[in-house]
């Protein structure tokens, strides 16, 4: 497009949809900002490097400010320079001197440079953000860029899985591909990469139903990483809510996150995106003003009820964003419908969820959000999963999200860990876990799927590193190794770290093997992270947010000789639990028969609960009709104990029971024991038996 200053004009257009719209000749522009006392819009060259036009909005509807530019083309660039009072204390930051994001902005063109004059500031004035910076950062600031969302759409393709069948893989999208042989070495790190057939076929292969990709929004490295010559590598520092991230764009640019969701449904495959509207990269009152703090600051982030001038932190990470607020909710929910109607996604895990719950009284069940995502049309086809914490009062919410949505279980991950390690008096909080947290979830019409159940996630040690490190080694991250949990559960069994120790390392791999198959054979929705199915160690680093790099990449060569061995046992037993009912149970009013059992074959006492760790859990459905593929009834013997036990089968109706798979030897399987008959068992190790 190749255009000058003067064959540009503006026309009052209208509000009724916010952001750059390409329209019958020309482009829509609509902000919303309550308190703006006037805004102009900035268009640039192509290079981004001249402005070329800059044009007042010529009208304010309903606090939103719009105007028409006849003429303008999809692929314009363009920013926004919003006037208002600098009055910090009373919560407003306007600087018309920064040249502003369009949070509706569905891509950016350049690239941020770090820069002093992101602030509107002085940076190194002694009242600090009570003084105001002249400085234009329009050289240093990326530019949005007119997207005809239109295009090429096309009939829907949804795998649509059902949550009683859905098998969540947490990964990366650069993570995932840089390192893979078989992916074309231009495409690796990209969305391009993630879609390529080698990608989707592996993930086919192993099972999982639905990949939930770390974020993809638009985001910048915090500057204090820049400092130290690292980078934001997990995302979870949002630019923009509409924008997929440029540093994943390959060969088809934009348009390859589109391509590859696609691949992905033409697979059977969901793609769901792990999301963060509970803040900005804006930070808190000394951070950068890119887009919200410039546009209206005191309606799109909380601040202190009597202290403006200061943001609400219950995200940890200097602001929280204000979806009390009607625009910033209508922001939030226009993105959320953005993603499933135009890129096609099928769901979301939303980061620090309590936040999008909690109104000016706390968190609420039926705040603003909840309840309109709960009526929201398009939102009802779609998987919701919240991280149910944030750092706030009363930010600890699991159980306490509404029907219809299903919750990380931290629960979970914790009783499952503390009870593989032999850890006292765990059995009756591992045995609720196993059986989907029906002591959380089971209310208000929940299911069974409504628990995430997880052993490891992005945050923390991976499985590997969960059996191989007792204590966390970030000292990578340049915090002194401060950074990170130090609560991990985690036991290295004899040696910190790598080590030659065959009966070490035997141990671990029994244990890796214990942690998988619990995980898919418990009821519940399970979720594996991208790596642990073929042993990926970090080093001991549990907190890889800024390693971009071999800490953080999937190997795919040179790996462990005990790779293809767990890798072998993780598509077995995900098989396993997609085939048999038993697993992955729809509700809690199916009939099922559960029964515990002790070593001797015994009904589980209630004093047993509190005194033994080693258990037995019979689960049956007598409308289930037993042939060679479907499975009625099932034992499952646990001995986390780190000596050899040996369990008595009980008496269930007289059948006899088929070991079908066992955590101490994957070859071993077939052999029929009767009603009294001694199973022998090894150390920490995990049975399974159908009934014959």
């Amino acid at each position: 497009m190749d255009m000058k200053a003067d064959q540009f004009t503006i026309e009052t257009g209208h509000g009724m949809r916010l952001g750059a719209n390409v329209e019958e000749g020309g482009v829509n522009f609509a902000l919303f900002s309550a308190h703006a006392e006037s805004v102009e819009l900035c268009l640039f060259d192509p290079t981004g490097s001249m402005e070329i036009a800059r044009l007042a909005l010529p009208q304010n509807t309903n606090e939103i400010w719009h105007g028409f530019v006849p003429g303008l083309q999809a692929g314009a660039l363009y920013g926004y320079r919003v006037h208002g009072p600098y009055d910090p204390e009373n919560g407003h930051r306007f600087n018309a001197n920064k040249l502003l994001v369009d949070p509706y902005a569905r891509a950016f063109h350049g690239d941020l440079v770090k820069s002093d004059a992101h602030f509107a500031y002085d940076l190194y004035a002694e009242d600090k953000d009570l003084t105001f910076d002249s400085r234009d950062n329009a050289p240093e600031m990326v530019k949005c860029v007119v997207v005809d969302s239109k295009a090429g759409r096309r009939p829907g393709n949804r795998p649509l899985i059902p949550w009683a069948e859905a098998i969540v893989y947490e990964t990366h999208v650069k993570g995932f591909t840089k390192l893979n042989p078989k992916i074309p070495e231009e495409l690796r790190g990209t969305f391009d990469g993630l879609g390529h057939k080698a990608a989707v076929d592996y993930i086919k292969a192993l099972g999982v139903t639905s990949v939930e990709l770390l974020p993809i929004h638009e985001f910048f490295d915090d500057f204090h990483l820049m400092d130290k010559g690292l980078t934001n590598y997990w995302g979870y520092n949002t630019f923009g809510f509409f924008a997929p991230a440029s540093r994943y764009f390959g060969p088809r640019g934009r348009e390859g996150f589109r391509d590859m969701v696609r691949a992905y449904h033409d697979a059977g495959i969901e793609v769901i995106l792990d999301v963060v509207y509970n803040h900005t990269c804006e930070g808190n009152e000394l951070g950068p003003t890119f887009s919200f703090k410039g546009i209206d600051n005191f309606s799109y982030y909380r601040t202190l009820p009597d202290q403006h001038r200061y943001y609400i932190n219950d995200t940890g990470t200097g602001n929280t964003l204000n979806t009390s607020h009607p625009r910033v909710l209508q922001m939030v929910m226009d993105s959320l419908r953005y993603w499933v109607e135009e890129m096609e996604v099928d769901g979301f895990r939303f980061d620090l969820g309590s936040i999008l719950g909690r109104e000016p009284d706390g968190f609420d069940q039926r705040g603003g959000f909840f309840d309109a995502v709960t009526q929201d049309p398009t939102l009802a086809r779609v998987k919701l999963i919240g991280e149910p914490w944030d750092i706030g009062p009363g930010g600890y919410q699991v159980g306490g999200f509404p029907p219809g949505w299903a919750e990380w279980n931290d629960k979970y991950r914790d009783s499952v860990r503390e009870y593989w390690k032999n850890d006292d008096g765990k059995a009756q909080d591992f045995a609720s876990r196993l059986l989907g947290s029906g002591d959380i979830y089971d209310q208000r019409g929940r299911q069974p799927w409504s628990s995430v159940n997880f052993i490891t996630a992005h945050d923390g040690f991976t499985l590997h590193d969960l059996v191989a490190y007792n204590e966390k080694h970030n000292d990578a991250n340049g915090e002194d190794n401060n950074d990170g949990h130090n609560d991990n559960r985690s036991y290295n069994y004899g040696a910190e770290g790598p080590t030659d120790d065959e009966g070490v390392n035997a141990v671990r791999e029994r244990q890796k093997r214990n942690f998988l198959a619990t995980l898919f054979l418990s009821h519940g929705t399970p979720m594996l992270l991208a790596g642990d199915e073929m042993g990926r160690s970090q080093g001991g680093n549990n907190n890889g947010y800024c390693q971009d790099n071999e800490i953080s990449w999937l190997a795919w060569e040179n790996l462990p000789a005990t790779c293809g061995t767990l890798l072998d046992f993780t598509r077995k037993v995900i098989a396993l639990r997609k085939s048999q009912p038993l697993f992955h149970r729809e509700n809690w009013r199916d009939g099922m028969a559960v029964n515990w059992f002790n070593q001797d074959g015994g009904q589980l006492m209630p004093e047993q609960w509190e005194s033994e760790n080693p258990l037995c859990l019979h689960l049956g459905r007598d409308d289930l009709v037993d042939d060679e593929a479907l499975w009625s009834h099932s034992l499952m013997i646990f001995n986390p104990k780190p000596e050899q036990m040996e369990f008595q089968i009980p008496d269930i109706g007289g059948f006899s029971w088929r070991l079908e798979l066992t955590t101490e030897d994957d070859a071993r399987r077939g052999e029929e024991f009767a009603p009294g008959h001694r199973f022998e068992m090894d150390e920490r190790s995990m049975a399974v038996f159908r009934r014959v």
